[in-house]
């Protein structure tokens, strides 16, 4: 049985996977905020842009955490096609939970749901990128610890869609995603300590691609998106905020002057 690190470069990178998940959710709750606010193409926009958010952070958050993890006796190597569709499901799925809460008309029903279909989805992008590593020797699960992590995959999805219908205030979506990131990196850890690696030491190359060549450029590029994508919606004024705007205009435009009176004949 091989020995398992899960922070070979100590607290960087659950410290930083952590502030992914964290700058991935508040951007998607942000977003979906405004989206309750809007109607037609401008509410299915944003809320495209809280799932590809909210996604890629929890992406983000997993591949990060796995750039500090290791296995004594193996090298690790990352299988780049199941990657890749790990990204998309954790996308995929995740805008299929926002669009069932920006959408249905029964909120309890659209939340549960939503929820639901959210965190199987964050779990099912988590053990697609599990299956994804190429190492000399087998990797198996404890069955107890898979599902511990599922319920709190479910449990945390549903929660964050939660926030999104009632939550507002940008210091409580602040303080939601903080929770959220906790919620997400419970699951990645919870997740990774079910895993069980039996080493097979052998010479022989391993496919794929390592996590510097891979993983880590890729990590990079996504979290630039979600810090740009914030910078974006941090500088775009919402609704209400446009509303306001254009009642302070009309208050301070000078009225119109009266007409002149017509002059009188006599």
């Amino acid at each position: 049985m091989g020995h398992l690190d899960h922070a070979t470069f100590g607290w960087l990178t659950p410290v930083l996977s952590y502030a992914m998940a964290c700058i991935g959710a508040a951007l998607g709750l942000r977003c979906t905020v405004r989206a309750l606010d809007a109607t037609g193409r401008s509410r299915r926009n944003w809320l495209l842009t809280a799932a590809s958010a909210i996604g890629t952070g929890i992406w983000t958050m997993h591949f990060v955490a796995m750039l500090g993890f290791g296995v004594t006796g193996t090298d690790i190597r990352y299988d780049v096609p199941l990657t890749i569709l790990s990204l998309v499901v954790a996308m995929a799925v995740v805008g299929v939970g926002v669009f069932a809460v920006g959408h249905g008309r029964d909120r309890v029903r659209a939340l549960l749901l939503g929820g639901l279909t959210t965190g199987l989805g964050v779990a099912s992008m988590h053990y697609l990128g599990m299956a994804a590593l190429r190492l000399h020797g087998d990797v198996t699960y404890d069955p107890l610890l898979v599902a511990l992590s599922v319920v709190i995959a479910v449990v945390a999805a549903t929660a964050a869609l939660w926030a999104a219908l009632n939550i507002k205030s940008p210091r409580a979506v602040a303080v939601a995603s903080l929770v959220m990131g906790a919620a997400v990196s419970s699951m990645h850890y919870t997740g990774m300590l079910a895993v069980r690696v039996g080493v097979a030491p052998s010479d022989a190359a391993l496919p794929g691609a390592t996590t510097m060549q891979f993983i880590f450029p890729l990590a990079v590029g996504l979290g630039s998106y979600l810090f740009l994508t914030s910078a974006f919606v941090a500088l775009t004024p919402t609704a209400r905020e446009r509303a306001a705007y254009a009642s302070a205009e009309r208050a301070t435009e000078p009225e119109p002057a009266a007409p002149a009176p017509a002059p009188t004949t006599s």
